[in-house]
């Protein structure tokens, strides 16, 4: 059972257990209601029977006092444990659900990524995980505790009179079914509101971050237009959402007060014939109440169990998304990158490399060079296993990189990207990321390799000076720069670059080139080639035929030679260096 919630709902194992340690407590709650309404037809039957026998009818008020006393105190220790079992274990669970999908999005490739809109991402990592965490303590549990007790205390009354508990309990399936019916449109309305809050959201984050272009464009009166049109849509499927759930719940709620009525009916023919005496028929008057009260409860919170059950199929979905895992540890032989007829597309039946075999030898400078489009970014990445090629094998010192895991592979790289990504922090900081541990004066030194000491020293605190987020405050350059020292504090035996000193001036470019040498490996892309020095081999990327046969020609003097839509292009190394 503990595994069936555990899959049902997106938990963890020990979240499973608190689930069933909260409904169950959640159903004492629940029956422990009852008990005030036992001891009060208890005290009336008895009060009632001593005016019937002419004897002092206070004689026995203060057993029924005690028992009162009792019930109630009943009452208030089972809603404590019930509040400790259920709030305080769903905040637990819903860090560890954090937790978890954080585990899980470390572990998923980047085609996961390029194919999801990330703003659905971020809803599913906060906004679900939030909306879970109200559900799972308010909701959830409070809906199968009150159908488990009112399903023992149904059974209680059948026992007592099957008669009147039919009278009573009748409507409690009718209007269970009709809530239940109204699932599958209920869902439909929340996927769909959900697609359309999410555009409006889109919408809205494009216009912010966009807001120069589309003034300069003059576009602003188009982009306002469409963004008041997502926001109206999202609107209107909001009402219409709430409108159809209100309908439902309200008619539900609706329908089960006729059971009040059907009980009096049938109480009053049972007594008019003498089958029933009157407190029985109070007593199922007041048991109608609290009977009623928990399944009411549970009917208007009808509409965010179905919205939690669409929140919670997204999650499941990132959850059993196939993981990039493999061996933790390994030990390659050298720092050799080799390509073996790799192929690889970003969507089906459109190749950005085909059949690509090359080899980025260990104490050399590769450069992947070619027009935009050309599979250069794409043969880096696959490199470092942001993605698995369709076919072929691309190999890390002889080790199949598809067979080790994403993080212990890393270890072994540091990469910098075309688009440099910084944070809300100090200059110092967004350095020393290369290296956690690194002291203040290897992070001083990384950043001097790097050419960051001109344009720090005129910040306003230097290295400590907080940059905004993604390093708003400075240049594309000196974001660049800043990249660039991360790399060469991590010290990494293989470095990737691509296209990393395009917002660099030739003496930064020498000068941060020179930093580099001294990697083990150095793969570099760039759109030509003429602007890289000390380079060993270079190795030209095409996207397509056309462009393999154009660069051909362009590099016949060069003595380039095709291979496999590729241009391989040796020469000797600037750079003399042993390596072991």
């Amino acid at each position: 059972m503990i595994e069936r919630i555990r899959k049902k709902y997106a938990m963890t194992e020990k979240g499973a257990k608190d689930y069933v340690a909260a409904v169950f407590w959640s159903v004492l709650v629940n029956i422990s209601k009852m008990l005030p309404v036992g001891v009060l037809a208890t005290a009336l039957s008895g009060i009632v029977e001593a005016l019937t026998n002419g004897t002092d009818p206070r004689a026995g008020l203060t057993r029924f006092l005690v028992a009162g006393v009792l019930a109630l105190a009943a009452l208030f220790v089972t809603f404590l444990i019930q509040y400790k079992a259920l709030y305080e274990a769903t905040y637990r669970e819903s860090a560890n659900r954090r937790i978890r999908l954080a585990e899980v999005l470390r572990q998923l490739p980047l085609s996961f990524f390029g194919n999801r809109d990330l703003t659905d991402l971020t809803t599913t990592i906060m906004g679900d995980t939030e909306t879970l965490e109200k559900a799972f303590s308010h909701f959830y549990p409070a809906m199968h505790g009150a159908l488990i007790s009112t399903a023992l205390i149904s059974a209680g009354m059948l026992l007592y009179d099957w008669r009147m508990a039919m009278a009573l309990l009748w409507v409690v399936p009718a209007s269970l079914l009709m809530v239940y019916l109204s699932r599958r449109m209920e869902k439909r309305h929340i996927k769909k509101g959900l697609v359309t809050r999410r555009a409006a959201t889109d919408a809205m984050q494009e216009a912010l971050e966009c807001a120069p272009e589309i003034k300069a464009c003059n576009q602003k009166a188009r982009y306002i237009a469409d963004l008041n049109r997502r926001l109206d849509e999202a609107e209107q499927d909001t009402i219409r959402g709430e409108l159809f759930t209100g309908s439902v719940v309200t008619a539900a709620q609706s329908f089960l007060k006729l059971g009040i009525a059907t009980t009096v009916l049938t109480g009053v023919t049972l007594m008019s014939r003498g089958d029933l005496s009157l407190i029985p028929f109070l007593m199922f008057l007041i048991a109608a109440t609290r009977v009623y009260d928990p399944i009411g409860s549970m009917f208007a919170n009808m509409a965010a169990v179905f919205a939690c059950e669409v929140r919670i199929e997204r999650m499941q979905e990132i959850e059993n998304e196939k993981r990039m895992t493999g061996m933790t540890e390994y030990d390659p032989d050298g720092y050799d990158i080799r390509f073996e007829h790799v192929t690889f597309a970003y969507r089906e039946k459109e190749d950005v490399l085909r059949d690509v075999s090359f080899t980025a030898k260990q104490g050399q400078v590769t450069a992947l060079v070619g027009p935009s489009g050309g599979g250069k970014s794409t043969a880096a990445k696959l490199a470092a296993r942001f993605w698995d090629p369709a076919e072929g094998t691309v190999r890390l010192g002889g080790v199949d990189v598809s067979t080790v895991d994403g993080e212990a592979l890393l270890k072994n790289y540091a990469i910098v990207f075309q688009d440099v990504v910084l944070f809300a922090d100090s200059v110092m900081e967004n350095i020393r990321l290369g290296k956690r541990d690194a002291t203040d004066e290897e992070v001083l030194a990384a950043a001097k390799a790097a050419q960051c000491d001109a344009f720090v020293s005129r910040l306003p605190e230097g290295y400590h000076t907080l940059i905004g987020e993604n390093g708003s405050r400075l240049s594309g350059g000196e974001r660049q720069r800043i990249s660039i020292a991360r790399a060469i504090l991590k010290d990494a035996p293989v470095i990737l670059l691509d296209e990393a000193t395009a917002s660099l001036d030739v003496e930064n470019e020498t000068a941060v080139q020179a930093a580099l040498a001294d990697s083990v490996v150095l793969i570099s892309t760039a759109a030509i080639w003429e602007t890289f020095s000390e380079i060993s081999s270079e190795i030209f990327l095409a996207a397509d035929a056309a462009a393999a046969a154009e660069a051909t020609d362009r590099c016949a003097a060069r003595m380039c030679v095709p291979v496999c839509g590729l241009l391989l292009k040796k020469r000797s190394s600037a750079v003399k260096k042993s390596w072991s």
